[in-house]
C-alpha cells in the first residue's frame, strides 16, 4: 500500500513571484490537511483540544481519519507539546517569560491550549505568521468565535489590520509573512519592533521547512538566533518535518505530493536524522538533537499511555505506521549568549524509565 500524503504536514510556505500565488495554493491547502487530522483524533480522543473545531468549517460533518493518521497526529502533538512545555518550564525558572513565534501557524490552536492552562501568566507574547491567505482566514475564525476572541482580552482592544490579513492584541498577533524573502525584508520590519530580544525565545517550525529551500531557511533560522543571542537572550527552535526521502517510500511520497503541485526543496540536504541536527551547528547553535516519531512512540510514551491509545481503535497497519514514523523526526536546537546558564543546554524531551520500555 502507498503511503499516505501524511496528516503530519501544516501550512508550509513555497517559492515566490506574482505567478507563484496561485502556486502557493496547494501548499497552503496543506493546512486543511492538518486541521481536519487533528479534528479527527480530538473526536477519537487520543488527543484534547476544545478549539480546533473553531478552525474547521462544517466540523461536525467532516469524517474521522483512519487509525495510522490519527496515531500520527497524536505522536507529533504529543512530542511538540513536551519541548513547548519544558521550554516555557525553563524560562519560568529564570524569573522570564517566554516569546513564542510559530512560522507557518495555520489552523494551529497552540496558543490557545496554552492560555487555557497553566502557562498563560508565563508567556509574553504569542505570534503567528503565515501566508496571508490563510491569516485572513484565522483572523475571521477568530473574530467570529467568542471561545477564541476571549482569550485575547477586551474586544475594544483587538485590532485587525492590513486589509483583514492581520490581527493584534496585547499577547497575540497574527501576521502577514512571506519567509522566502530576506529576513531583513520580512522578519525585521515586523517583529523587531515586538519582540523583546533578552527574553527567552521559541521558534516553532511545524512542517515548514521543508517547502523552502535552504538557503531560504538557514537565513530564517539565524536572523532569530542572533536577534537574541547577540542581546543576551537564548533562542530555541524546534523543527518537525520528514527527512531520508531517498529510499522507496520517500520516493512515493514525493511523487504523491508532486501529483498535488507540492515540492520539498528544503527536505532534500537532510537524509539522516545527524544531518537534522547538524543544520544546527552548522547555523552556530550551541546543543542540538533530533528523534524519529518512531522512537519517541518506543521510548518516551509510557506503558500506561500506549495502552490507552491502543484501546481507542485497531490499528491493522502497524508496520506501514513503523514507517511512517521513521521519515518524520522532531529537531530542537539551542542558541545561547555569552550570558545565559547551561541549563537550557538540557532542553529536551524526557525519556520513560527501562522498565517502562516496550519494544
Amino acid at each position: 500500500m502507498d503511503p499516505p500524503t501524511p496528516p503530519l504536514f501544516r501550512d508550509p510556505l513555497a517559492s515566490p513571484s506574482s505567478k507563484a500565488l496561485d502556486l502557493d495554493e496547494p501548499v497552503r491547502a496543506t493546512d486543511n490537511d492538518a486541521a481536519l487530522a487533528r479534528l479527527s483524533a480530538v473526536r477519537k480522543g487520543y488527543l484534547v483540544d476544545p478549539f480546533i473545531i473553531h478552525f474547521v468549517p462544517r466540523a461536525h460533518l467532516q469524517p474521522p481519519r483512519p487509525p495510522l493518521i490519527n496515531i500520527g497526529t497524536y505522536i507529533r502533538g504529543t512530542g511538540l507539546d513536551e519541548l513547548v512545555e519544558s521550554f516555557i518550564g525553563l524560562a519560568t525558572g529564570q524569573g522570564k517569560k517566554a516569546q513564542i513565534v510559530s512560522l507557518g501557524a495555520g489552523s494551529d490552536t497552540r496558543f490557545w491550549r496554552l492560555h487555557a492552562g497553566t502557562s498563560r501568566e508565563h508567556l509574553a507574547c504569542y505570534i503567528e505568521l503565515d501566508f496571508p491567505e490563510n491569516t485572513t482566514r484565522k483572523a475571521m475564525a477568530v473574530r467570529k468565535s467568542k471561545v477564541l476572541s476571549a482569550a485575547l482580552g477586551r474586544s475594544e482592544d483587538i485590532q485587525i489590520g492590513d486589509g483583514g490579513t492581520s490581527l493584534h492584541s496585547s499577547i497575540y498577533r497574527l501576521l502577514p509573512l512571506d519567509l522566502r524573502l530576506p529576513p531583513s525584508v520580512s522578519l525585521a520590519p515586523k517583529l523587531a519592533p515586538i519582540l523583546d530580544p533578552s527574553s527567552p525565545l521559541l521558534i516553532l517550525c511545524e512542517c515548514v521547512l521543508a517547502y523552502v529551500a535552504s538557503a531560504a531557511s538557514d537565513a530564517v533560522l539565524r536572523w532569530f538566533a542572533d536577534f537574541s543571542s547577540s542581546n543576551d537572550g537564548v533562542t530555541g527552535v524546534i523543527i518537525y518535518e520528514m527527512f531520508g526521502l531517498e529510499d522507496s517510500f520517500g520516493r512515493v511520497m514525493k511523487n504523491n505530493l508532486k501529483s498535488r503541485h507540492v515540492e520539498l526543496p528544503g527536505a532534500e540536504p537532510y537524509n539522516s536524522l545527524d544531518s537534522l541536527r547538524q543544520r544546527f551547528f552548522r547555523l552556530g547553535f550551541e546543543e542540538a538533537r533530533a528523534l524519529t516519531l518512531r522512537d519517541f512512540r518506543r521510548t518516551h510514551i509510557s506503558v500506561t499511555e500506549q495502552m490507552r491509545i491502543a484501546r481507542i481503535e485497531m490499528l491493522d497497519e502497524v508496520e506501514e505506521l513503523e514507517l511512517v514514523l521513521q521519515h518524520y523526526a522532531i529537531s530542537w536546537g539551542i542558541k545561547l549568549s555569552a550570558k545565559q546558564a547551561n541549563a537550557w543546554l538540557e532542553w529536551g524531551i524526557a525519556e520513560k524509565s527501562d522498565e517502562d520500555w516496550i519494544p
